[in-house]
């Protein structure tokens, strides 16, 4: 697994960081590895640059790193690269978390070629971590919001320390795009890159995360209860946690009843409504909007795109860039060439009787 990237394509978001770091290393023997915390993970945005994120992650290794007594001078060296890496690529800013109080170490990660500074930069931390018999694993999530041409100069670090076969591992969560975003940047993105999707769990998956808690404190689900919350959420993981938290608080107990679904159903969607869904569509456009109406009128997807062009009157032609811009929002994405469809469940539902 040293030196494969690894990128996660879920259709949610709930625990992402926490399930790259415990399911990962207990398949990195031998190395003591380092981990780019939990607690504090990266998040990609539209306004984070690549090279600050880059930055960011390795100052947190490296830090860790040069208190170690067997790492301490070669640790110390490659923050003097990454402090040449910040002088060149990292946008002024940004430089407030960035201080690094080293002389710079110049030639590895300075020639102001950000594809290949990355790779050096990378490098540098992959020959300190080995060299102190540990590995380095660094989580960043929401990887699709990163511009293209910056995320085709990740992937290019990614490859060289993959060819290097140095204990660097990179683990990121996108939306189930993402794997057509990185064939995008490069080509080999493809081989590079083991993928691994997470979706709405099964009914198996479903009624576990909803019984066990209820049993935990005493208390049951009536059998057509669970069944109706589950078929309510599609098993989306967030939504499975909503629902049974309203199902919870309404009932008396000691058995949730299909009554108590009833009612908390409508709690939850108005929490939903209010929260999770209309957070993501205040963020869109007009055009953004009437799209998610088109799709939305067509009843249960994936939706062709050509469909949903002609229920608003327009050519492909016209609303690709329209279709382009959710996908990267996050509110849709292509499950295959030529087709749109909903990331979450429930949001055609969302969009239907609401006013956006």
């Amino acid at each position: 697994m040293i030196g494969s990237p690894i990128v996660i394509a879920p259709y949610c978001h709930l625990g992402i960081r926490s399930f790259i770091s415990i399911s990962f290393i207990s398949a990195t023997e031998p190395y003591t590895w380092v981990v780019d915390r939990v607690r504090n993970p990266l998040e990609a945005t539209d306004d984070v640059h690549v090279a600050t994120a880059v930055a960011t992650l390795c100052r947190r290794v490296l830090l860790e790193l040069s208190v170690k007594e067997r790492t301490r001078d070669r640790a110390r060296r490659a923050l003097g690269v990454l402090r040449s890496f910040v002088k060149v690529h990292v946008p002024a800013g940004d430089l407030g978390t960035l201080t690094i109080d080293l002389s710079p170490h110049p030639g590895r990660a300075d020639s102001g070629q950000l594809d290949a500074d990355i790779s050096g930069l990378f490098t540098e931390l992959g020959e300190t971590a080995r060299d102190g018999r540990t590995g380095v694993l660094l989580t960043v999530d929401e990887i699709q919001y990163l511009p293209r041409t910056e995320f085709a100069a990740l992937i290019v670090g990614l490859h060289r320390i993959s060819q290097l076969a140095l204990p660097v591992l990179v683990a990121g969560a996108g939306l189930p795009s993402l794997p057509g975003i990185a064939g995008e940047a490069r080509s080999y993105a493809e081989r590079l890159f083991q993928y691994v999707d997470i979706g709405s769990l099964d009914e198996s998956q479903a009624r576990t995360a909803l019984v066990t808690p209820v049993e935990n404190e005493g208390s049951s689900w009536g059998d057509h209860a669970v069944k109706q919350v589950i078929s309510d959420t599609k098993g989306y993981p967030y939504f499975l946690q909503e629902f049974g938290k309203q199902a919870w608080n309404v009932s008396d107990g000691p058995i949730i009843t299909i009554d108590d679904t009833a009612a908390a159903a409508t709690l939850a969607q108005d929490e939903l409504d209010s929260g999770f869904f209309r957070a993501r569509i205040d963020r869109t456009t007009d055009a953004e909007r009437e799209y998610l109406r088109a799709m939305a009128s067509m009843g249960i997807g994936p939706y062709k795109s050509g469909a949903v062009s002609r229920v608003i009157n327009k050519k492909t032609t016209q609303t690709g860039p329209v279709r382009d811009s959710l996908i990267r929002r996050g509110l849709c994405f292509a499950p295959r060439h030529g087709e749109v469809d909903f990331t979450v469940p429930m949001f055609a539902e969302f969009v239907r009787r609401s006013p956006v």
